[in-house]
């Protein structure tokens, strides 16, 4: 039982971190933007299968550094030509668009690659379990785990050490004010739109990895995405880094008692937070702290 419990824990820490990954570039958008991204996880989408297609160039190396770089140009571009467009109306307009993007972004996938699933190549070393009585904790899932706490960190002291950070956390608090200022405010939109979309697309990469790639992968880990923002609290990045971890765990240890409801204990886990404290574990409306 406890190996069988440390089994799901591990993944569920596993899994809790993609849920951080989407979750904090969610967070940066909507925080800045009020944009409900809902093709969030077909970036993710996108990410995975360019590490894919760039592999037996680059290795997976340099997929790993390349494909989230090329997912974040094209979301500055997605940004750019259709998303731009809707900044200060009714934010239904933007779900609506992002919602039929993430249609297209799937067939445009399943058309160019197939519909069937794709292994992705990792090194050797990296699939090694460290050991036989810890079979189920391989190289490859501690590398993970380095590199989303690499990635999380980076992008805390982003925000709060450079002016580009620093600005946008300025304009989640008051953007008007910040274009007062003189703050280009359209390229610093694209800028943090551009930022979330990159870490959808690290997800992606790391995901392929671990679960392999189907054009359908991103909408799985959307949904737990916005449920860790909700719990850890809207407009709090620490708070979301917290929710998706919890989500994670939370569905790992219910798969070991109640496996049919491991997929249902994170909607409870956020009806139970929402009652207890409606802003989330750590939120404050309209801050990012």
């Amino acid at each position: 039982m406890t190996q069988l419990l440390l089994f799901n824990v591990t993944n569920g820490l596993i899994i809790g971190a993609f849920y951080v990954l989407m979750a904090l570039g969610l967070s940066l958008i909507i925080n800045l933007s009020g944009v409900i991204n809902f093709a969030h996880g077909g970036f993710l989408v996108i990410g995975g299968y360019l590490a894919y297609a760039l592999t037996p160039a680059l290795g997976f190396w340099g997929a790993l550094l390349v494909a989230p770089l090329l997912t974040a140009v094209i979301g500055l571009v997605v940004e750019r030509l259709l998303i731009r467009r809707l900044y200060g109306r009714d934010p239904l307009y933007s779900l609506l668009l992002t919602f039929g993007l993430a249609f297209m972004i799937e067939d445009g996938t399943r058309f160019i690659w197939g519909a069937q699933g794709l292994p992705v190549t990792v090194p050797d070393f990296l699939n090694q379990p460290l050991s036989a009585s810890l079979f189920f904790i391989t190289g490859y899932r501690l590398f993970m785990v380095a590199v989303v706490a690499v990635a999380v960190a980076a992008l805390f002291l982003l925000l709060r050490y450079t002016r580009v950070g620093i600005r946008i956390r300025a304009g989640t608090l008051d953007l008007e004010t910040v274009s007062t200022l003189g703050v280009n405010v359209g390229r610093l939109r694209s800028l943090n739109f551009a930022a979330g979309i990159f870490l959808a697309g690290l997800s992606g990469v790391l995901a392929g990895g671990q679960l392999g790639l189907d054009p359908t992968m991103g909408a799985g880990l959307l949904m737990p995405s916005f449920i860790a923002i909700i719990v850890g609290g809207v407009g709090s990045l620490p708070g979301t880094l917290v929710g998706g971890l919890l989500i994670g765990v939370a569905a790992g240890v219910t798969a070991v008692f109640f496996p049919s409801a491991s997929d249902a204990v994170m909607y409870v886990l956020m009806a139970v937070v929402l009652l207890l404290r409606p802003r989330g574990l750590m939120g404050e409306e309209g801050l990012m702290t």
